[in-house]
């Protein structure tokens, strides 16, 4: 499939009609090739599977996200278009396979997610770090960027394992762990379904205290929250040693899911920009179409 991606644009919000701000971006020099290496070697992105309004654009760069264990997530979050119910068995030569797709991308920034798998005693952390071995065997040099679940039971063999393997890993020692903690901790029980604010924020904070690595997160605003409970959001993760912040603005991929809330302004989005920066975040970006790995290799 060649063609651009469509993303649900109507007018499905309880707030009025989609601002003019609120656009997707196409383009089309390398979007057919990346569509082809994907489909080569069996790969799932969060791109398509959750229905990102940004994939023409990325794709049309030349890159993507891919999404480890299998494309079936054991959550149920509101806002999420991917799907969910119970998952098949662990592909083991996924790891090779996304290096091969990585180099024939000609890519040097690669950034690595997955669905929940709770079903799993470890929570997928093992594909993750083997990932990320295929990766640097092939390219010492390459830039990795991580945006894991939180691995709910094995949260701490997780981190464990991940610092074996950078450890182990040739080349420099430099990591972006990210982990989103998407809204506010009122928001929770109706967003993110089976999650715990908390615990994302343990996760995030024994990232941040392994030297080598720079965490990372995101909201999605939108959905009900306040300016207030947004800065203690950020103040949070601030606390918890968080170095770079994402905010974008919710936006329903089905009549199925939650629907829009509020239309953040461009003029907010700036306030929540500089309120990031003033707290100390290192890499802020916030506007209506930043998602957590947009443009991530800036």
């Amino acid at each position: 499939m060649t063609e651009l991606p469509v993303f649900d644009f109507s007018d499905e919000s309880n707030c009025g009609r989609m601002p003019e701000w609120i656009r997707q971006a196409f383009g089309s020099q390398d979007y057919a090739h990346t569509t082809r290496t994907l489909t080569q070697y069996a790969l799932n992105t969060v791109c398509v599977e959750a229905r990102c309004p940004n994939r023409g654009e990325c794709w049309s760069r030349g890159t993507a996200t891919f999404m480890l264990l299998g494309d079936t997530c054991t959550r149920a979050c509101g806002f999420c278009a991917v799907k969910t119910g119970k998952p098949g068995g662990l592909d083991l030569d996924e790891p090779r396979r996304v290096a091969e797709a990585v180099k024939a991308m000609g890519l040097d920034y690669v950034v690595l997610t997955s669905v929940n798998r709770d079903d799993l005693l470890d929570g997928g952390a093992q594909i993750f770090a083997d990932t990320l071995i295929a990766l640097r065997d092939d390219n010492p040099q390459i830039k990795l960027e991580l945006l894991t679940p939180d691995f709910h039971r094995s949260q701490q063999h997780a981190l464990e394992l991940m610092f074996h393997t950078l450890q182990e890993l040739p080349g420099e020692h430099f990591l972006v762990w990210g982990h989103n903690v998407e809204t506010v901790p009122r928001l929770y029980k109706r967003v993110r379904k089976g999650s715990d604010y908390q615990r994302s924020l343990d996760l995030l904070a024994g990232a941040a205290a392994h030297h080598g690595i720079e965490t990372k997160s995101a909201l999605m605003l939108g959905l009900g929250e306040t300016a207030a409970e947004v800065e203690t959001v950020l103040q949070d993760l601030a606390r918890a040693g968080v170095k770079r912040v994402a905010l974008g603005q919710y936006l329903r991929p089905t009549r199925y899911h939650l629907p829009v809330v509020e239309y953040i302004s461009p003029g907010q989005f700036a306030e929540y920009e500089t309120m990031a920066n003033e707290l100390g975040f290192r890499w802020v970006k916030a506007g209506a179409m930043v998602r957590s790995s947009y443009h991530a290799e800036d």
